[in-house]
């Protein structure tokens, strides 16, 4: 097995969070009809503003967490894999990843939204204890399921 770690991403890797994170989301524009919401981020805006660690192999970026932190939880802003990397257990180390930075930050609570069109995803999380607590509909069409899930201390 290759050698696996985290590590927090800086200015110089704006661009490999926009192209692990376009490579991630790509399968969804035939979805919804348009780009998802993270695939349009301003990621040198967003490495600079947000908490964003980098999932490496053999030292090769191949999937990242950003998380944001708010007055009274985290929220997971992007989640994001790259599709030859599927299936492997990242996406859920990448959430184990967001359950400790939220503890070292204090927090008891982390959340997420996603597009209601994204079935897969609303399992994904509900299998790992995310709970749906709200739906609205969102400014381009279609719904956002908004989730949260208890951080244990």
């Amino acid at each position: 097995m290759q050698k696996q770690s985290f590590r927090r991403a800086t200015s110089a890797d704006a661009s490999i969070v926009r192209e692990i994170t376009r490579a991630a989301y790509l399968k969804w524009i035939p979805v919804i009809g348009r780009e998802p919401k993270p695939m349009t981020a301003n990621y040198v805006q967003a490495v600079a503003d947000h908490v964003i660690d980098l999932f490496e192999e053999a030292e090769r970026p191949i999937a990242l967490i950003e998380v944001i932190p708010k007055p009274s939880h985290l929220l997971i802003e992007n989640v994001a894999v790259l599709p030859d990397q599927h299936g492997k257990g990242i996406g859920g180390l990448l959430l184990k990843r967001a359950e400790t930075i939220a503890r070292s930050l204090g927090f008891n609570e982390l959340r997420l939204y996603t597009n209601a069109m994204f079935a897969a995803n609303i399992a994904f999380y509900a299998h790992r204890r995310f709970e749906e607590f709200l739906r609205e509909p969102h400014a381009a069409g279609g719904d956002v399921v908004h989730m949260k899930k208890s951080v244990e201390p």
